[in-house]
């Protein structure tokens, strides 16, 4: 009788840690943080997206919750928890990221990154994929057709609704964080 009961629990441990793999989506893109998409995307020769994103506000906007004034708007707003682990403040400040869909390389600290734009990663990462920029969308590689495009995914965050709102000028704000790759 021990034997099945013991039999009976390794079973059911088992199909506990088989059957949530098998029922997990394979082709789930997920997020892999800037520090995977940078060696990448470092030289002066392709752009230099990723030092163009580090020296934005992008690149700190999660740090600027750790402020006073984050601390004292969070508060103003009757936020129960800080600013820099309440919802309200970080679907704009590192994007409205899915937790299940972070990967561990994934650091919030890093603020608005990579794939806040640009979408998850994991499946279009290779150096393979992205050569060919047809196989990185199809991938999952988030584009947009025009300027129109990305000016309204820019606003999703910079609007009016933000507690902390200065007028934005798109063009200007644009010419501060384009990053095109430079066609050789």
């Amino acid at each position: 009788m021990k034997h099945a009961i013991v039999l009976i629990l390794l079973v059911a441990f088992v199909v506990l840690l088989v059957v949530p793999g098998l029922a997990e989506d394979k082709t789930l893109n997920k997020y892999v943080g800037v520090k995977t998409c940078s060696p990448c995307h470092k030289s002066d020769a392709k752009g230099n997206q990723a030092g163009i994103w580090q020296k934005s506000k992008h690149a700190g906007a999660f740090k600027s919750l750790l402020s006073d004034k984050a601390a004292a708007i969070a508060k103003e707003k009757g936020l129960k928890k800080p600013a820099s682990e309440s919802p309200e403040c970080l679907d704009c400040h590192i994007g409205k990221i899915d937790a299940k869909l972070a990967a561990a390389s994934f650091d919030a600290k890093d603020g608005v990154q990579c794939e806040v734009c640009h979408g998850p990663g994991s499946t279009y990462k290779s150096m393979a994929i992205m050569k060919d920029k047809v196989k990185a969308i199809a991938a999952g590689l988030t584009e947009y057709k025009d300027e129109a495009a990305t000016e309204k995914l820019c606003k999703t965050c910079h609007n009016e609704k933000s507690p902390t709102f200065k007028e934005f000028k798109f063009k200007d704000m644009w010419g501060k964080i384009k990053h095109p790759i430079k066609k050789s």
